[in-house]
């Protein structure tokens, strides 16, 4: 094919691209074409087809393509620098939209919800992040901040310091958020005890614990959807009542 007919051919291809995009957003697009519709922004003379089905290949999922290195991108023939920032900036800019919507409204109302908010941001690190959200009485979100970094152990997690923050934004109630960068969110025994101390803790300065999830690979795992939530809190009580101090 003469390079003035593979040019033409090309061409056509993108805005085909682009003219579904505008009729109907990205819903019908597969991750492979959402990765080459993004690639021809940056390589707008070149068929970009097969480097976006090596990064998929590679990668696995559209979301691991955004959120890869860009010295691993750059690894895959057709992707440049400017493709790389592309790809980069808009990973980043779907989290600080996500985020910023969720100031502006009342708190989700379940795991999923959570779960949505943060697997953007949480799913590909490499080191486990805990993260709690801070909400008022409305179960609005006043604040979200990285407490620590490293595997949940007695010697990382101060809760006197998590309950210093709390009330320093004068938070009403309280979301706690991890990762497992294995992939598997399924508590271990140091979660368990860990989210019962912060719960307890809460609750001595009446302060609610709404959740506490896990984040892994496409999945997760609530404390209050199994019910441990209210086990801890009951304990709580338990305790109390028989004069023991938590």
């Amino acid at each position: 094919m003469e390079k003035k007919e593979w040019q033409e051919k090309g061409k056509g291809h993108r805005e085909r691209l682009r003219k579904r995009f505008e009729e109907g957003g990205i819903e019908r697009f597969s991750d492979e074409e959402v990765v080459e519709f993004l690639l021809t922004l940056g390589t707008p003379r070149k068929d970009v087809k097969a480097a976006a089905r090596e990064a998929i290949h590679r990668f696995g999922s559209l979301s691991q393509v955004l959120s890869a290195p860009r010295d691993k991108l750059l690894q895959i023939k057709g992707i440049g620098p400017k493709n790389a920032l592309y790809m980069r900036l808009v990973h980043q800019v779907a989290g600080r939209y996500l985020r910023d919507r969720a100031k502006q409204k009342p708190f989700f109302g379940s795991s999923k919800a959570v779960f949505d908010y943060l697997f953007h941001s949480m799913r590909d690190l490499k080191r486990e992040v805990f993260k709690v959200l801070f909400l008022d009485r409305k179960n609005q979100l006043l604040a979200d901040e990285d407490v620590f970094l490293g595997s949940l152990t007695g010697s990382a997690v101060y809760p006197r310091e998590i309950m210093t923050l709390a009330l320093e934004h004068k938070a009403a109630a309280l979301v706690f958020v991890h990762n497992h960068p294995s992939g598997d969110p399924a508590p271990s025994p140091e979660d368990r005890r860990v989210t019962r101390d912060l719960l307890w803790a809460a609750k001595l300065l009446l302060i609610q614990v709404l959740d506490h999830i896990v984040i892994g690979d496409n999945r997760y795992y609530s404390f209050a959807d199994e019910g441990l939530i209210k086990r801890f809190s009951d304990q709580y009580e338990e305790r109390l009542s028989s004069g023991i101090a938590p």
